[in-house]
């Protein structure tokens, strides 16, 4: 390591954090249309995330859906990522952006992560 302060911190070795992804579709669950531009959805799940007092990363992606009664749908989604954040709190945020976004479900997935922050000044 090359600068003054180094600093390798991360999960410890006896737990292992989740890294928890949600997925929020954008088009609306009745009419199948997609209500407002993607940058409010994206302010209104930062706002949400705040709430709740989680950290959190957030992409605008594509993805396709099959719905309950079998109809297919391609929209424009969000990409909701957190780590080491409590599934209680995850199922609490995900049903708030299920609810806020009018959507018939959210997808989240949960997956064991190593987090590491490297710190280095010169």
């Amino acid at each position: 390591m090359t600068g003054k302060k180094d600093i390798l911190r991360g999960s410890s070795m006896n737990q292992q954090p989740t890294q928890t992804t949600v997925y929020i579709g954008l088009n609306d669950s009745e009419t199948g249309v997609q209500k407002f531009e993607s940058q409010k959805y994206v302010s209104v799940l930062k706002n949400v995330c705040r709430m709740y007092k989680v950290a959190f990363s957030v992409q605008e992606i594509k993805g396709g859906y099959f719905h309950e009664d079998g109809r297919y749908t391609e929209e424009n989604s969000l990409k909701l990522t957190l780590v080491d954040v409590p599934e209680q709190t995850v199922t609490e945020l995900a049903k708030d952006l299920c609810a806020f976004f009018h959507q018939e479900s959210v997808m989240v997935t949960f997956a064991p992560t190593k987090v590491v922050f490297i710190k280095e000044t010169i």
